[in-house]
């Protein structure tokens, strides 16, 4: 009994010791088998390490990125200022700059004449032929004194080769023109002024209401000028400025200038 288990204790004996020698012969460590994203993840860097708290000094800090200037051609185009006014009214007068024009003084006192013996020969004939004329009643008698071509006198409502005297007929309240000549006769018989002395325009014109302010008439002056119109007609004329009704220029050689109504 005891030699068959002998027996059959060795052959286990021998296996045991070749397992042995084969432990023996193999490599002592072997590499465990990773997976594809195990080795993947051993690639990739490990995470920085935060400095410890006590080291957080001597770690200078990151410089922020300074942002670069567009160069030149990329920056934004400039707005062009609109020009400043020609002419600044909100700016004052400075201390350099001239002071401004004065406006001229108004023309002194209107010299109203009376003495038909102190003006010009050939003045006082002209006017004496105009009254005679006037007087007569007969609008023709005006016509050689008027005149012809560039020597015509200038008459209201005049144009081109209009005849003056039919014209002067349609402008009367009358048929023969009796009116026209009787608001002749009217102005003529007035005082009158020299205008435009010394130059081509002289003249003597009837009445002086013409060259003189209605605001400065005197309570004479006003008397004589409604002999010529209406209350109603002055107050037209006020509101127009001036007087505005029929007068008579005569130049200083005698010749009929105008007989004209109007400004």
């Amino acid at each position: 009994m005891s030699r068959n288990l002998a027996n059959r204790t060795l052959p286990v004996r021998l296996v045991t010791l070749l397992l042995a020698g084969v432990a023996l012969s193999t490599p002592a460590a072997v590499t465990p088998a990773f997976a594809l994203s195990e080795l993947q993840g051993e690639q990739q860097p490990a995470p920085a390490q935060q400095p410890a708290a006590g080291d957080q000094k001597a770690t200078p800090p990151a410089a922020e990125p300074v942002a670069e200037e567009p160069d030149e051609e990329e920056k934004l185009p400039l707005e062009i200022p609109m020009p400043d006014p020609l002419i600044n009214k909100s700016a004052t007068a400075t201390k350099d700059e001239p002071p401004a024009a004065e406006e001229p003084e108004t023309a002194g006192p209107v010299e109203v004449l009376t003495d038909i013996s102190k003006i010009p020969a050939p003045v006082a004939r002209m006017r004496e032929l105009i009254v005679e004329a006037a007087a007569s009643g007969d609008i023709e008698r005006l016509r050689p004194l008027l005149g012809k071509g560039p020597n015509q006198t200038q008459v209201t409502g005049v144009t081109g080769d209009e005849d003056p005297v039919s014209i002067l007929k349609s402008l009367s309240g009358d048929q023969e023109g009796v009116e026209i000549l009787a608001i002749l006769l009217d102005v003529l018989s007035t005082g009158f002024v020299l205008v435009d002395k010394g130059t081509p325009q002289e003249a003597y014109v009837w009445p002086y209401f013409a060259e003189k302010k209605l605001s400065t008439l005197t309570a004479p002056e006003k008397v004589d000028l409604f002999r010529l119109v209406t209350a109603g007609d002055f107050a037209d004329m006020e509101e127009f400025g001036s007087y505005n009704f029929y007068r008579v220029g005569i130049m200083p050689d005698g010749k009929w200038k105008f007989f004209i109504a109007g400004d």
